[in-house]
């Protein structure tokens, strides 16, 4: 049953560029490739969430696959290091990925091997602990008022209304 489910929602990865389930899935077994699949069609309700999280899955599952790796073999050390590398300039052999952009894979990471470790394909999460570079942004979109323009805008409210004006029937 699982495995029919899986062949009707392969198409869907499609367009999230993926030809079918990426080997490294499908080789810890048929839970693991559906738990994969129904986690790109049930859990992620946002179509930009899922495309920007199904390229950042790809790309990781393609690095994994080039190193040999399985999913068992996976652990923070391993997804750290993939990590340090898309924040690397391409001259130093890295991806050059901005820092938002960076966090964002992350986080796809973590959010697939939380939901593989809930359905039980895998015993930890090996994305948990890892960080993620820090980015803040320095200036907000709100703009500073300037003192003039703060004056201006106390100046135009309305003064209290005196107490007075409230009394009934005196």
């Amino acid at each position: 049953m699982a495995g029919e489910t899986v062949t009707k929602k392969q198409h869907e990865l499609g367009c999230l560029g993926f030809a079918g389930v990426p080997t490294i899935i499908s080789a810890a077994g048929e839970r693991a490739s559906f738990r994969f699949v129904e986690f790109f069609t049930a859990n992620i309700r946002n179509e930009n969430t899922r495309v920007s999280y199904g390229r950042a899955l790809r790309d990781f599952c393609n690095w994994c696959e080039d190193r040999g790796l399985r999913l068992e073999d996976l652990n923070p050390v391993i997804v750290a290091g993939y990590i340090e590398l898309l924040g690397q300039p391409v001259e130093k052999n890295g991806r050059g990925y901005s820092k938002p952009s960076v966090k964002q894979h992350l986080a796809a990471i973590r959010m697939l091997f939380d939901y593989l470790g809930t359905g039980g394909v895998v015993r930890m999460n090996p994305a948990s602990s890892v960080r993620g570079p820090k980015y803040s942004i320095k200036r907000g979109r709100t703009p500073v008022l300037s003192a003039e323009e703060a004056r201006q805008l106390l100046d135009s409210i309305p003064k209290p209304i005196p107490s007075s004006d409230f009394a009934i029937g005196r």
